[in-house]
């Protein structure tokens, strides 16, 4: 790239030259006409100015915000105090005299009331503010807005790490973006000539003042059109938070993470933290250190190099040596070829024995096993197997055969018991012998003469039909039987089948209904159990729960014409 490229604002660094020597020459002096005023000394005007300040700033108050606070050694405080709403500043001082409680209150970014007085230091002649009492007023405005736009960065990601973009190794060409006659270009200059050969481009600016926030942000876009640029550098030396402020711009902080090429902020010194240097990409402590975080130094890379190279003449060496003995040892080792190939030649000869010598074992052990299924396939052959089978089942069939007529001729037995004291227990043998069974005209079987009363119908069951009749009188066992009241009228002869047809079976559905005009019949005795048998109803005697053991008091006998036997003529029944 030729130089008349350049835009003029860019420079190229040149390696610093000797400083020339400064040329003296003798002051000129002139006459002074008339009479001369009255010649002081520095010091005596520093003095007079001293105590016509001192004199009327006696126990003044100042409110101000602190900046660039600096303890030292000694104990005492320096700092400057900055008015908040114009642009106005005066050094200050807090000596170790002062109260700890009021030293104890100082700190950047405080907004503190101070109480003192005018002053000026004659050895330096500087005007400053000698503070002996100081009280909190808040937190400065000016600090306070920086934190504000701190945080407003952070949210938005300027500051995120992952962002951040690695340095190149070797830059070849620089930007540099800091005042042409500062410090910082000259220990950068310095610095990269001295490690390397890389090419400085310089945006000279101003670092410090008014505008210049918009002056930096135009020298970084002047360096990103710069062709081939590779890393910028954004720096000055240290100075005071006001002279930092520059760096501390919304806009100078925005186009440091919005750069095209990688940016190392190099502003301050290392306990002076801008805004851009959490914004860039990389942060130096100070410019030289950023020349050498980027520029490699030429020298021990060199001797790097050269250590490598001796490093790896001394390894090839090493190898080369080591393989030679390594192939010496594997001759040795391998002998003549026809030894080589003498030995895997027998020991497959062995194999190949030891091989068939397998196999033919092998062959007549499967051998004498088919032989051995053979035979056993033989004796489970299916004809084999069906003449064992039935001669096995002769027998069986026999036993079967045996076993089945002594089971039937059980259950005849059985079933002829069982039918036996069926008809042993059956109301019909009874019946048979001349017994009846008179019912009620819900078919219950009347036990007890309370049951009827006279003038109730009731049916006859004798063994061939049933006969309906009408009470006359009742009588208990040990009464007369007479008849009570009128005789009733006799009844039209009819045959016992039609006249008085056989009550229906209990299996019906229930007791009929008792004829009109009749009284209501006596109940039976509660708790007496109803029997149904070959559809006859009939109560058994509480006494005699059980056939057999007491006679059944509803039964009298035939002879009797349907009148109620009486107690010599009562029977036990049967089973």
């Amino acid at each position: 790239m030729q130089r008349r490229d350049i835009p003029p604002e860019l420079s190229f660094a040149a390696p610093p030259a000797a400083e020339p020597r400064e040329l003296t020459s003798p002051p000129t002096s002139r006459r002074q006409r008339g009479a001369e005023p009255e010649v002081v000394s520095v010091a005596e005007l520093d003095r007079r100015l001293k105590r016509i300040l001192e004199g009327s700033t006696a126990d003044v108050r100042v409110e101000g915000e602190i900046s660039g606070l600096r303890v030292v050694g000694s104990g005492h405080a320096y700092f400057t105090l900055k008015d908040e709403n114009e642009e106005a500043a005066i050094d200050c001082v807090m000596y170790r005299t002062a109260a700890p409680r009021a030293r104890k209150l100082l700190a950047d970014g405080a907004r503190v009331v101070l109480t003192g007085r005018a002053t000026v230091y004659v050895p330096r002649g500087r005007l400053q503010f000698c503070a002996d009492d100081a009280r909190l007023a808040g937190r400065g405005a000016l600090l306070e807005a920086l934190f504000r736009l701190k945080e407003k960065l952070a949210a938005e990601g300027l500051f995120a790490p992952e962002r951040k973009r690695k340095l190149p190794v070797d830059p070849q060409i620089i930007g540099v973006v800091t005042s042409g006659d500062g410090a910082a270009i000259h220990d950068i200059v310095t610095v990269a000539f001295r490690r390397g050969a890389a090419r400085l481009i310089l945006a000279r600016t101003p670092v410090q003042g008014a505008g210049a926030g918009q002056r930096i942000v135009r020298a970084i876009a002047l360096l990103e059109e710069f062709p081939g640029i590779e890393v910028i550098i954004v720096g000055r030396g240290g100075g005071s938070a006001d002279d930092l402020s520059a760096f501390n711009e919304e806009i100078v902080v925005r186009k440091v993470a919005a750069a095209r090429v990688p940016i190392v902020s190099a502003v301050g010194h290392e306990i002076d933290v801008a805004l851009t240097d959490l914004a860039a990409d990389a942060r130096a402590a100070t410019p030289s250190q950023a020349a050498e975080m980027l520029v490699a130094d030429a020298a021990a890379r060199r001797a790097a190099l050269e250590h490598l190279e001796a490093r790896m003449r001394r390894a090839i060496a090493h190898r080369l040596r080591a393989a030679r003995a390594d192939v010496d040892r594997q001759r040795a080792r391998l002998g003549s070829p026809a030894q080589i190939l003498a030995e895997p030649q027998q020991r497959i000869d062995d194999a190949v024995a030891r091989l068939r010598r397998r196999m033919e074992r092998i062959l007549v052990e499967d051998r004498a096993g088919l032989q051995r299924l053979e035979r056993r396939l033989a004796a489970r052959h299916p004809r084999a197997v069906l003449a064992g089978a039935r001669g096995a089942l002769r027998p069986l069939s026999v036993r079967l055969s045996a076993a089945a007529r002594r089971h039937v001729a059980l259950l005849r037995e059985g079933f002829a018991s069982d039918v036996a004291r069926l008809e042993a227990m059956s109301p019909l043998r009874v019946l048979a012998r001349g017994y009846a069974i008179a019912t009620d005209p819900s078919g219950r079987a009347v036990r007890d003469h309370r049951e009827v009363a006279p003038g109730d119908p009731i049916t006859v069951r004798v063994h061939h039909g049933a006969l309906l009749a009408r009470v006359v009188a009742t009588a208990g066992p040990d009464e007369p039987l007479v008849e009570r009241g009128a005789p009733a009228p006799p009844a039209p002869p009819a045959p016992a089948e039609a006249a008085a047809p056989a009550p229906p079976a209990r299996q019906s559905g229930g007791p009929r209904a008792p004829a009109a005009g009749r009284a209501p019949r006596r109940r039976a005795q509660p708790g007496a159990p109803a029997c149904e048998q070959l559809g006859l109803g009939f109560a058994a005697d509480e006494r005699a729960p059980a056939f057999g053991r007491a006679g059944a008091s509803g039964q009298v006998s035939a002879g009797q014409g349907g009148a109620e036997a009486g107690p010599e003529e009562r029977r036990h029944v049967e089973p």
